[in-house]
């Protein structure tokens, strides 16, 4: 829809610009007196272009999509993609899980904070890695070692978002 090359890089402010003006021109409201097809393709069309707006203006949104492109989808919670996750990491989930498990049930608030920056500061080195990566496939698409390290880095991003969740869930349940 904005006829962008397929990058991890992009101009926010030219996507919001483009985004602005296409918003304008397919609007719904623009074709309240046309056809039920034309008024149905319009917002077909708007909404489509809201979904892809919000894909390519988030960065992490914007890494997953760049992967899905090049065959791996971790958007699905498949056995096949938490297959593709190193063992080591998928064994110090278990232990983050549990440790944050202990500190919900001990409603230890400080120990879960403690642990959401500890997560946070990884999520970011996961999402630079992922975006290293998918630069790299800009130049050479069909580098499966690149796929492969966007895959399990971004297979982190997922995990640590998830974790960071939780811990704001129980934030709010302490505070409320």
């Amino acid at each position: 829809m904005f006829e962008l090359t397929p990058t991890y890089d992009v101009d926010v402010p030219k996507l919001e610009r483009q985004f602005r003006d296409l918003s304008l021109q397919l609007h719904p409201d623009r074709f309240a007196q046309a056809s039920p097809k034309e008024r149905r393709l319009s917002l077909e069309q708007t909404t489509a272009l809201n979904e892809a707006y919000k894909t390519l203006k988030d960065p992490a949104r914007r890494a997953f999509y760049l992967l899905k492109l090049h065959g791996v989808d971790m958007e699905r919670d498949d056995v096949s993609a938490q297959k593709r996750m190193p063992q080591a990491f998928l064994e110090e989930v278990l232990e983050l899980r549990e440790e944050l498990e202990l500190a919900v049930k001990a409603r230890d608030l400080t120990r879960a904070q403690a642990m959401a920056v500890d997560v946070t500061a990884r999520q970011r080195e996961a999402q630079a890695e992922a975006a290293e990566a998918l630069r790299a496939l800009t130049n050479t698409p069909a580098d499966a070692e690149q796929v492969k390290k966007a895959s399990h880095a971004l297979g982190r991003v997922r995990y640590f978002t998830r974790f960071l969740e939780e811990v704001e869930a129980f934030e709010e349940e302490v505070s409320a």
